[in-house]
């Protein structure tokens, strides 16, 4: 449960996804200055690691994809903020989007949340909207600079 609920920040009240993102960012801090490689080996053993935790959390709690699972949000998170600069507003600006793909879920993250069931659904909507908004983040940079 310590994995599936992000150190347990999935406990909080009112938005246990935007306190898991928070963790993500929390988590990236020190993770930044990794090159993409490693970075990204870090990801991806999160998403195995939580995969499990998350399917098993949804067994102990008896409910699918349960509120207080939220490694799939720090994963999304840490998606998301891959490449970003070190600049407070580039941050802000990619934790924001990836709240907004993660709650409005447009095409396939919606999809993902509603077809794929267990650990592996309850990560994947999340790597899917960490992707959105690594994608828009990264084209705003460019644009912007």
């Amino acid at each position: 449960m310590f994995i599936a609920t992000g150190a347990y920040s999935g406990y909080l009240p009112k938005a246990p996804g935007t306190w898991g993102s928070v963790v993500g960012v929390l988590l990236w801090m020190p993770l930044r200055d990794l090159a993409i490689g490693p970075y990204a080996a870090i990801i991806a053993m999160l998403f195995v690691a939580g995969t499990f935790a998350a399917g098993a959390a949804e067994k102990i709690v008896d409910k699918g994809d349960p509120g207080l699972v939220v490694i799939d949000e720090i994963v999304g998170q840490l998606i998301a903020l891959a490449l970003v600069p070190h600049h407070p507003a580039a941050v802000f600006a990619g934790f924001l989007l990836f709240r907004l793909f993660d709650i409005f879920k447009p095409f396939p993250v919606g999809w993902l949340d509603q077809h794929i069931h267990g650990g592996m659904g309850i990560m994947l909507d999340d790597v899917m909207a960490g992707l959105y908004a690594l994608i828009v983040l990264q084209l705003g940079i460019f644009i912007l600079t």
